[in-house]
């Protein structure tokens, strides 16, 4: 394991190490917990709802692990998650590839696009990055809408969610649940890997100090990337399956304001922590899902909720609890 310690001066020193701990006793706890009550909530809950709540924990957990630990802050997350919406869609309806193979195409979809934008966008740093990233979000944007396999302002709907592995129907909401849940949990684990492992730790320093990472003999840049490529992936991923959980794909899930519910989700759950983006995407994504009767109103509510936990809870509400409790989550 690597850790990342304070010298004297202040300065990030970066010291590897080896251990055997693996997973602390607390965090298996909580990973057990959320998969009991993942397993027991559509027994109770509509499944649908709750599939919605899956993709964006995956998505908020994959940007988390850019911003979060990577230090880079990307405004234009919506490009990987709608572009595998998009081809996942398209490779379902069009070219009949079973779910599996479908998810994966728009996975490695957006996996190639993180790797075009990404060996551009880390050339900048801080708000030039983020600008950089939003404009590449556009273009693929406008790309959705001008081309004719997308469907333009319809998108691509009644996509078929067939049989996994030619042999499982899912056609049930309730079947299908599972898929999902076993997708959205194995990611957000090798995410939890990623975060733990010597690589994370290296990303770590380099957002706490990469002059000092340069100084150890790290070749930030390549980590940068690697990062970047690794949450669009893993972004598509959460996109690729929300296409086949609602049947289509549209510009939504281009849109400019879906890197911006990202973000909040990521900021109001816990930046920088494991299971703060979970909650996130729960908090939100109940929000419009209970609150849609008020229409436009909802958006208004969303920044009410985002500016009372900036003024009650600045490290997150995830954040703040592991304060507390003097752990970390």
């Amino acid at each position: 394991m690597t850790d990342i310690e304070k010298t004297a001066d202040g300065v990030a020193d970066l010291q590897i190490t080896q251990s055997a701990h693996g997973m602390p006793h607390h965090h298996r706890m909580i990973f057990l917990a959320l998969l009991v009550v993942a397993l027991i909530a559509p027994f109770t809950l509509y499944p649908v709802f709750l599939m919605k709540v899956l993709c964006f924990a995956l998505f908020a957990c994959a940007f988390n692990l850019l911003l979060g630990f990577g230090g880079l802050l990307s405004f234009g997350h919506a490009a990987y998650f709608g572009a595998a919406s998009y081809v996942s869609a398209h490779a379902a309806k069009v070219w009949g590839l079973t779910p599996e193979l479908a998810i994966l195409t728009g996975t490695l979809a957006a996996a190639v696009l993180g790797v075009v934008f990404g060996s551009l966008a880390i050339r900048r740093q801080g708000i030039y990055f983020a600008m950089v990233t939003l404009a590449f979000a556009q273009m693929i944007y406008f790309f959705s809408l001008q081309a004719p396999f997308t469907g333009g302002e319809d998108g691509i709907q009644a996509v078929p969610r067939g049989r996994l592995f030619g042999l499982i129907d899912l056609r049930s909401d309730f079947t299908l649940y599972f898929v999902v849940l076993a997708i959205t949990f194995a990611g957000i684990l090798f995410i939890y890997r990623i975060i733990h492992s010597p690589f994370g730790q290296v990303l770590k320093a380099i957002r706490e100090n990469e002059p000092r990472a340069v100084s150890l003999g790290y070749r930030t840049t390549q980590y940068k990337l690697a990062v970047f490529v690794l949450s669009a992936t893993l972004s598509g991923l959460a996109g690729a399956t929300k296409a086949l959980v609602f049947q289509i794909a549209t510009l939504t899930d281009v849109h400019w304001s879906m890197s911006g519910e990202v973000v909040l989700m990521t900021l109001i759950g816990g930046m920088g922590t494991v299971f703060g983006p979970i909650a996130g995407a729960v908090v939100i994504v109940t929000a419009q899902n209970y609150l849609a009767g008020f229409g436009a109103w909802v958006t208004i509510i969303q920044g009410a909720i985002f500016v009372t936990c900036v003024l009650l809870f600045r490290q997150g509400i995830v954040g703040v609890l592991a304060r507390l409790l003097r752990k970390p989550l």
